[in-house]
């Protein structure tokens, strides 16, 4: 891991870009922490830049929590390579949509499961990298999209003991049989109103989840709709595992 910039953001919180080989990414941590800080893998669909509010007010909800919180760009997202057989499914996708007809799996497979077996080996790659800095420490959390690659990472990597899930992408139905497997605690957000999820697969993906301790917060309203109050529960729910 190489720290490419480092600035202090008006709430005291260090925000570090780096760079891990070809990955780009950033970490914040808290101004002040008597002890390594638990950490946040935080989620999202691709596009550091142009996430970059969302996630930076993430972030920093986070770190008032008392939590260091990290993100990575995803592959074929931002500037990384793109992969031509993505760009063709996430076409046929839209496609799809654009005409309101049903998804086909076969489209959601081609487009979600290339990605999901990249992106996890980056995340546990890049929480070996983050785990080694004296300032962070355990527990970890995971929080955010593309679902399915929060599904994969709750079975494969027990270093992570708690997540909150944003029910906003298309899950491959060889994903739900993971979803069985995974006992940790979980806390999904649901956006009832979600022009591009199929609010159906996610309930059947909730009740898929083999965790004792899910809890499932639906709101009205659209993609990016979703609520302060939402994003305090979900805050919350971190303090109480993490802490």
């Amino acid at each position: 891991m190489r720290f490419t910039s480092e600035q202090r953001l008006d709430d005291g919180v260090l925000e570090r870009e780096f760079t891990l080989g070809e990955i780009p990414g950033i970490l914040w941590t808290p101004e002040s922490a008597s002890a390594p800080a638990p950490l946040i893998l935080i989620g999202h669909p691709g596009g550091l830049r142009k996430m970059y509010p969302r996630l930076v007010a993430r972030a920093r909800h986070s770190a008032a929590d008392g939590f260091a919180a990290a993100t990575i760009e995803l592959p074929g997202s931002g500037d990384r390579p793109r992969s031509a057989a993505a760009e063709q499914a996430r076409a046929d996708l839209q496609r799809a949509l654009k005409v309101g007809g049903p998804v086909d799996e076969e489209i959601v497979d081609r487009l979600v499961l290339p990605l999901v077996e990249k992106a996890v080996p980056e995340w546990r790659a890049t929480l070996d990298a983050l785990l080694s800095l004296p300032e962070i420490g355990g527990p970890v959390g995971y929080s955010g999209g593309v679902i399915a690659i929060g599904v994969r990472l709750a079975v494969v990597e027990p270093r992570i003991s708690a997540a909150v899930l944003f029910a906003g992408s298309f899950v491959p139905r060889a994903l739900f049989e993971e979803a069985r497997q995974i006992t940790i605690p979980l806390h999904v957000l649901l956006q009832w109103d979600d022009e591009g999820n199929d609010r159906q697969a996610a309930l059947d993906l909730f009740d898929a989840f083999g965790s004792k301790e899910k809890t499932l917060h639906a709101n009205l309203g659209g993609h990016t709709g979703v609520p302060q109050f939402a994003g305090e529960a979900a805050g919350r729910f971190f303090t109480r595992h993490l802490s």
